[in-house]
């Protein structure tokens, strides 16, 4: 239900040379940071936003930090890409997907994809797919933050299990707290928005909740209202 984090510390934004690194101010130092989101996050890694950091715990590592979170106005983003699933699966395991959960399997192949989870119970199976959401617009969380054609795919073969009788899921994990609803960006990628219309049309299920993030953890919080 919540993923904790240990030996954080805060810094400041400066830039983001690659998908994968940033270069944050902390204590008056740069440090070049593990960034644990290759989404473009653009609206949040902004120069001079204030951001966390974790410390690694391997020191041979080339990158000391980890960036996992982001203060965008009033509203701190977890961004590490890491968490959806780590907060579902906990969730799931609790029974709170699904009453009498007996197992939750992580990374299940099925026909050409791999997805994220296979949630078991005394009765039947349902295959999930996690999908972590960081954008933000105007108290709007959205998805996708650039093009994502294995998105796509992930809804296709979640869309072809159930039409041979398998309960499928795509589980949207709001990265904050407190946003007014969940909508696909069309913006972004049309595509994305119509794969998604598609699946709810034949009866795969959609769910999106938020969570409550602080600097040093990310737990589900409640129901958000999804608009196709």
């Amino acid at each position: 239900m919540h993923m904790i984090y240990k030996q954080i510390e805060k810094g400041r934004f400066l830039s983001r040379p690659n998908r994968f690194l940033a270069l944050v101010e902390r204590m008056g130092a740069i440090e070049i940071c593990h960034v644990k989101n290759t989404g473009r996050c653009r609206e949040l890694l902004l120069p001079g936003s204030t951001v966390y950091l974790q410390k690694a715990t391997n020191p041979l590592r080339k990158t000391q930090y980890d960036l996992i979170a982001v203060q965008k106005g009033t509203r701190l983003i977890n961004m590490d890409s890491a968490a959806p699933n780590g907060v579902f699966y906990e969730w799931a395991n609790a029974g709170r997907f699904l009453p009498n959960t007996e197992k939750v399997w992580k990374e299940q192949t099925w026909e050409d994809s791999r997805l994220d989870f296979l949630v078991e119970t005394k009765t039947n199976r349902t295959l999930v797919e996690v999908k972590g959401v960081t954008l933000e617009q105007d108290g709007v969380a959205r998805f996708p933050d650039a093009p994502t054609q294995r998105g796509i795919k992930h809804i296709e073969t979640l869309c072809r299990a159930h039409a041979q009788g398998i309960d499928t899921c795509l589980f949207f994990v709001i990265q904050m707290e407190g946003v007014k609803y969940f909508a696909p960006n069309e913006e972004t990628h049309p595509a994305f928005g119509a794969a998604l219309r598609r699946a709810a049309a034949v009866g795969v299920r959609l769910m999106a909740y938020d969570c409550t993030v602080t600097p040093t953890q990310i737990t589900l919080r409640e129901p958000v209202e999804i608009r196709l």
